[in-house]
């Protein structure tokens, strides 16, 4: 008896550290407009802001930060009591920001309809105001830091961070008002993060509130419903739950994105061995490619590009051949449920797109369809990549 008390207490501690998020999965802003017949309109507005932001470093990754495909949101708390706010928990970012009470714009103003922070009204909030600008090709999201404490979640089970450094925005990109999204939840490493913040998972690493310095992330498959469970994100711990066997790790390039290498690249009879810089990202619901990769393995499907949506149109019914990617010496098979994503009733995509890095950066994202066939494992301790089939059927 003696032992099994001394076990089971073992147990609940190894345990304590371990914390489990639960997603919604909402439809894009892309797929919204598309079914508006607004797309094309929306992107020709961008790409002229785009144009015009002649300040804008000219090798930014625009693609990685840009939140038009975003389909996984959260609920996490800021303060004491907690106030709630819907974000994109991004592995392509940083940075925690949210927007701020004092959040402004006239009758345009962005953050309008928005959850906004107000410190006064939290009884751990510190001032910092230290000025804080992060830029997204087509505006930015701009304010002063503050520090308070963040909930990864709502619940009294949520991994809780105390003295979190997070962006209080005073203006939004106007991008942001056509989207239901308060703000961001940046979850790669300090040293991509706007003025060395430290990123909230990183520092409750360092306060040792987590078994582990690594998280998982499982998503449910792509379907036609919206406002529902969207998969799990486990803090400080592998997801034995919704996960296989570990298949492998993979070592990062660079522990700023979690960017490694992917070696080849072959659907049917298509293949390229050219080898790429990829990152995984949880704020895409495409995979982005090199245009030529896009455009071959559309030919090989049979799609054809559609203006209005910025896709490639397939068969909704189509049964297309597994995209396969390697990935050091495991090979990941993609399967036609995650490479064929609804975009109205009647109409389906390939979930690829074209990326433009300008040179600098990754070259490929492996957004939501990946991810949702494979578990990623986000080991920001050791630097790398693990990857776990789904159990999903």
């Amino acid at each position: 008896m003696r032992f099994t008390i001394v076990f089971l207490a073992l147990l609940c501690v190894s345990l304590a550290h371990v914390h489990q998020m639960r997603l919604r999965k909402r439809d894009s802003m892309r797929k919204e407009l598309v079914r508006a017949g607004q797309w094309e309109e929306y992107m020709a507005t961008k790409s002229q802001l785009r144009a015009d932001r002649t300040t804008f470093a000219a090798g930014f990754p625009q693609k990685v930060n840009d939140y038009d495909d975003a389909e996984y949101v959260g609920n996490i708390t800021v303060g004491t009591p907690g106030q709630m706010f819907e974000v994109v928990l991004d592995t392509g970012s940083a940075n925690l920001w949210v927007p701020d009470a004092t959040c402004s714009g006239g009758l345009t103003n962005p953050c309008a309809n928005k959850r906004k922070f107000e410190s006064t009204k939290s009884t751990t909030y510190a001032k910092n105001c230290k000025p804080f600008t992060i830029e997204y090709g087509t505006g930015s999201a701009k304010g002063f830091l503050g520090q308070d404490t963040v909930r990864f979640g709502t619940d009294d089970t949520a991994l809780t961070v105390p003295k979190c450094t997070f962006g209080q925005a005073t203006s939004i990109a106007a991008f942001f008002k056509r989207d239901v999204i308060d703000g961001i939840l940046g979850l790669a490493f300090q040293s991509l993060a706007v003025d060395n913040v430290k990123p909230p998972f990183v520092e409750a690493i360092d306060q040792n509130l987590v078994d582990q310095p690594l998280f998982t992330v499982w998503l449910e498959h792509e379907g036609f419903k919206e406002n529902v469970a969207g998969g799990v994100y486990t803090w400080g711990a592998v997801d034995t739950t919704n996960c296989g066997p570990l298949i492998a790790y993979e070592p990062l390039s660079s522990a700023t994105y979690f960017l490694f290498n992917l070696k080849s690249v072959s659907i049917g009879s298509y293949t390229n061995t050219k080898g790429w810089q990829v990152v995984s990202d949880t704020g895409s619901s495409l995979l982005s490619a090199p245009l030529d990769v896009v455009e071959n393995v559309a030919k090989t499907i049979g799609a054809k590009y559609d203006q209005s949506s910025g896709l490639f149109i397939v068969d909704c019914n189509a049964k297309i051949e597994n995209l396969q990617l390697t990935i050091g010496s495991a090979t990941y098979s993609l399967n036609y449920e995650n490479m064929i994503i609804p975009i109205t009733a009647t109409q389906c995509g390939l979930a690829m797109d074209p990326y433009i890095g300008g040179g600098f950066g990754p070259q490929w994202i492996l957004g939501d369809p990946f991810i949702r066939q494979y578990c990623n494992i986000y080991d920001l301790g050791n630097k790398r990549m693990g990857f776990a089939r789904s159990l999903q059927a």
